[in-house]
């Protein structure tokens, strides 16, 4: 394997203010979409569907260790935070959080994305397909608490489910 040139951090994000002084930080859902199923199919294509879904899920654990670094406080008492990152997702327009079930002495989760930029609308295939997801939510849950997550979608839009249902369990 050869030695890794590129590690992601926040400031790679970029200034967006400067970089987009007339469109600014939105952009449409389909604009999303392209590159996230397209990227999805060549992957799959190239290296098969678990790689791809592995491969999606560390970007994404990648993603939500710098996003609560830089965008949440991890100082805060855990409902306070869970607010926090309920409105932060959906000033982002990427999905509406709740909490279904909360287990603090034993650090299990079940959390709800309901609008979920990923899917919703998707036509129902009968697999789950919020990978990215999975891991944004681990690594959230690895950089608020400092411990290792495993995170499992239940339910998504695509398996006909309404909601995106997430099982949050510390390993």
């Amino acid at each position: 394997m050869e030695p890794i040139s590129y590690s992601f951090k926040w400031s790679d994000l970029g200034d967006i203010e400067l970089g987009r002084p007339n469109l600014g930080n939105s952009t449409s859902v389909v604009t999303y979409r392209l590159m996230q199923y397209s990227l999805r199919n060549v992957l799959e294509m190239e290296l098969g569907k678990e790689a791809t879904q592995h491969f999606f899920y560390k970007a994404g654990y990648i993603a939500g260790i710098e996003f609560c670094t830089h965008a949440l406080d991890i100082k805060k008492e855990f409902y306070d935070f869970i607010a926090d990152l309920q409105k932060a997702l959906k000033e982002l327009n990427s999905s509406i959080l709740r909490i279904e079930k909360t287990d603090l002495e034993n650090q299990q989760f079940t959390l709800v994305l309901s609008e979920d930029l990923d899917c919703s609308g998707l036509p129902i295939t009968d697999a789950t397909t919020c990978d990215f997801d999975e891991g944004l939510l681990a690594g959230i849950f690895k950089a608020y608490t400092g411990n290792e997550f495993s995170v499992t979608e239940v339910d998504c839009w695509s398996t006909g489910a309404r909601v995106c249902r997430f099982e949050i369990n510390i390993k």
